[in-house]
């Protein structure tokens, strides 16, 4: 998918490293992203900013680990520059769009490591989290992210953010993957004095908490994805949302500029311009306000420790909201802060988190939910996770071709439990075009389109990760209006695709198409 990636390694070398790979490894052959603000060796490291880049010398200590344990590094990620932002929106490389499509955002700062995840380029991605960026593009393109206790996976050759408070991330399509990952990453390494180890008891059958009175940006959708959670006892989370408000309403930016503000101030016009308004944010505070925020966070994480006298597990939505793209542009800073509402807390109170897909919303957004726990509470947090199906949810997705019943690509939809809803019609503002490679292309185009004929099917939600996979460019999933006015999550194709193309709208629709005797 366009702007995913800012560096690869040859894509022959990765596959001969990976088929080469010793099987007694506890990651044989798996391929994974680099978030590129942390060291890979041999390629460079842009933090998403060019002006910034450096070669460096050797790969980060957690990379390291996972070269170690078997897995093949594929190549690094793109990502909002400098870990700013939650957005996925905030990059010169580009922005990532959710594997979901729709113009939906991808979510950041982590943005490439997700969504290569997330279409099955990899098979898990690191990223970095400071106020949620392991955890909203979790959320935004249907995977698991796991946060874990800072200081359990090293920082070490990790572009800082928030020194204080950054964490490096895994991200997988499921939690087993993700949890194998995380036992060979994590570690303490000498001379990172971030670095901490620590395993609290593990909680088999924990004390869940959920909670009441959320935020929720008026998304009904949302807010009914998190109400088919229910939980053993309800929670107050006001100390944690006041937490989380020091992040980028409080000093905390100011820390920021204690490894950024030498470049700020001499490249300034090599940092984007939201980027920078972020950063300088960060010289509108005194020492003594930072003491100040320091002690009310004491008073405010001694509240936040008090909600595991209640329980062992908090369960919130990831995000309150989604947005697509053109949303952000409207409002980037605003509509930032909105989805690191439940998340921007977790770092500050010293929590561990691990973020899963909770199905969709009735119009076919994903929806997620993020398990949170004190500091080395990681494995309850996991294994909660595992226990977790999301089994029931579905979305609704429109196919106009090979996936049809009866042609050839339709056994990819039963074999994942698909069952077809029934056959529609899209609004009248679409083209179908044969490829130059045989398969069906349809395309929005709102002047000269056509009503096209496809069929509704209904896809368990667990399932969407792996149909995603198989789906090759120039084809991606979005937003297909429908005759009736309502919307689905259909197969789209790009444009650029067409070049050479048959267009075959008259017809109707591929069946038509194929009915004629073509092939």
């Amino acid at each position: 998918m366009d702007a995913v990636w800012i560096s690869t390694f040859d894509p022959g070398q990765v596959r001969a490293r990976a088929d080469a790979a010793d099987p007694a490894l506890p990651l044989a052959g798996l391929r994974f992203a680099v978030k590129d603000n942390i060291d890979v060796a041999g390629l460079p490291t842009t933090a998403g900013c060019p002006d910034f880049a450096y070669q460096p010398e050797r790969s980060a200590p957690v990379v390291r680990r996972l070269l170690d344990g078997g897995a093949v590094v594929a190549g690094k990620t793109n990502l909002d520059q400098f870990a700013t932002g939650l957005t996925g929106a905030r990059s010169p490389y580009g922005a990532p769009e959710s594997v979901f499509g729709g113009g939906l955002i991808s979510g950041g700062s982590s943005s490439g490591s997700a969504v290569a995840v997330a279409d099955g380029s990899v098979d898990f991605a690191l990223g970095t989290d400071t106020a949620g960026s392991g955890r909203v593009p979790a959320a935004m393109n249907g995977i698991v992210g796991i946060k874990p206790t800072r200081g359990l996976l090293s920082t070490a050759g990790v572009v800082p953010a928030c020194r204080s408070l950054d964490c490096v991330t895994i991200f997988a399509r499921d939690v087993a993957t993700a949890d194998r990952v995380m036992r060979v990453a994590q570690g303490q390494v000498a001379g990172d004095p971030w670095g901490r180890a620590g395993d609290l008891p593990l909680v088999t059958e924990p004390r869940v908490g959920v909670a009441t009175g959320l935020d929720f940006f008026g998304d009904v959708g949302q807010e009914k994805a998190y109400g088919r959670f229910t939980g053993d006892r309800t929670v107050d989370i006001a100390p944690l949302l006041e937490a989380g408000d020091l992040l980028y309403r409080g000093p905390w930016v100011a820390e920021r500029l204690a490894d950024l503000g030498d470049f700020l101030r001499d490249h300034p016009d090599s940092v984007l311009p939201v980027t920078r308004a972020v950063l300088e944010k960060g010289y509108d505070f005194s020492a003594a306000d930072a003491f100040r925020a320091q002690h009310r966070l004491r008073e405010l994480r001694a509240a936040a420790d008090r909600i595991w006298d209640e329980v062992d597990v908090l369960v919130l939505p990831t995000v309150g909201t989604t947005y697509t793209q053109a949303e952000i542009a409207g409002d980037p800073i605003g509509r930032n802060l909105d989805l690191g509402r439940y998340t921007q807390f977790a770092n500050l109170l010293d929590m561990a988190a691990v973020t899963v897909p909770n199905g969709f919303t009735e119009d076919g957004r994903p929806a997620s939910l993020t398990f949170f726990g004190p500091a080395f509470s990681d494995r309850t947090l996991v294994r909660f996770a595992r226990a977790q199906p999301v089994a029931g949810e579905s979305m609704t997705i429109a196919v106009v071709g090979l996936h049809l019943a009866g042609e050839p690509r339709n056994h990819e939809l039963l074999e994942r439990g698909a069952t077809r809803v029934g056959p529609a019609r899209t609004a009248p503002r679409y083209r179908l075009y044969r490829l130059p490679s045989g398969v069906p292309g349809l395309i929005r185009d709102d002047a000269n389109g056509a009503a096209i004929d496809l069929e509704l099917w209904r896809l368990p939600a667990a399932t969407v990760g792996s149909l995603l996979a198989g789906i090759a460019a120039p084809l991606g999933l979005g937003r297909v209006a429908l005759a009736d006015g309502t919307e689905v999550t259909g197969f789209l194709c790009e444009a650029y695709a067409t070049a050479g193309a048959l267009d075959i709208t008259a017809g109707g629709g591929w069946r038509n198409y194929r009915l004629g005797g073509h092939s």
